[in-house]
């Protein structure tokens, strides 16, 4: 397994976490049994992000498109969701780790909220680590949500159009307060962003694997942190300016 630089470790990571269903139909199971493990990678990934020092773990859980999905299939993950949340919160007490959400939430069951609120409160002085789950979450969405909200603060004389630069304008987005994300995970072969923080991952580090989200390891987590640290980030400059 390779090493890591603990004194270059990127800030916060975010993972699109693909392949539940692929993996289900692999070893013959249902596409429930796939999101069932992948719960399981879940809390596996998230216990060695808070254990190798990540600040910020970012995961996709559910987007606004997986709204279109069979509504069996829906209500199976809302009550994995719930089910995952009430198992979890004394793990996240004890390692320090916050909760915290972003999309729209509102859409989401009434028992799924109410545990969603109790676990935000009841992480809310942890310092360790933030898990911020995307859930029912759009990247477009979220850019004409802020816009709205930039709109309705014009309208009532707290903002003018000489006010708006993209410090301003990232403030009003669901992440404002955190930084960008330094390293993008997909797993599941695929190779694209999928809506998924537009606007956040103008400078992210972008990391595809082909092994599916439950079979995606410590190992694996490591190797991608690794791959991350070998890139140099110039943020426009050249190599010889960060020199």
């Amino acid at each position: 397994m390779k090493k890591i630089d603990n004194t270059n470790l990127p800030q916060h990571i975010a993972i699109i976490m693909d392949g539940n269903g692929r993996w289900a139909k692999i070893n013959s199971m249902s596409r429930m049994d796939g999101h069932k493990k992948g719960a399981d990678s879940v809390r596996d990934i998230v216990e060695a992000c808070r254990r190798i020092g990540i600040g910020y773990l970012t995961l996709y859980a559910f987007s606004t498109e997986n709204w279109l999905r069979p509504v069996l299939e829906v209500r199976a993950l809302m009550n994995l969701l719930e089910k995952f949340l009430r198992s979890e919160l004394q793990k996240m007490l004890e390692n320090d780790i916050k909760l915290m959400t972003i999309g729209n939430t509102e859409m989401l069951p009434k028992a799924v909220k109410k545990i969603l609120r109790e676990t935000i409160e009841k992480t809310s002085n942890n310092k360790g680590m933030v898990l911020n789950l995307a859930l029912s979450y759009g990247g477009r969405d979220e850019i004409v949500e802020a816009v709205k909200k930039i709109l309705k603060d014009s309208r009532a004389g707290n903002i003018t159009d000489m006010d708006i630069s993209k410090d301003v304008f990232s403030g009003y987005l669901y992440t404002a307060g955190m930084p960008e994300p330094d390293l993008l995970i997909r797993t599941g072969e695929e190779h694209r962003l999928s809506n998924f923080l537009l606007w956040q991952m103008a400078y992210t580090e972008f990391y595809f694997t082909d092994v599916l989200w439950p079979d995606f390891s410590r190992e694996n987590l490591i190797e991608a942190i690794a791959d991350y640290q070998e890139r140099e980030r110039r943020f426009g400059k050249t190599s010889e300016q960060l020199l």
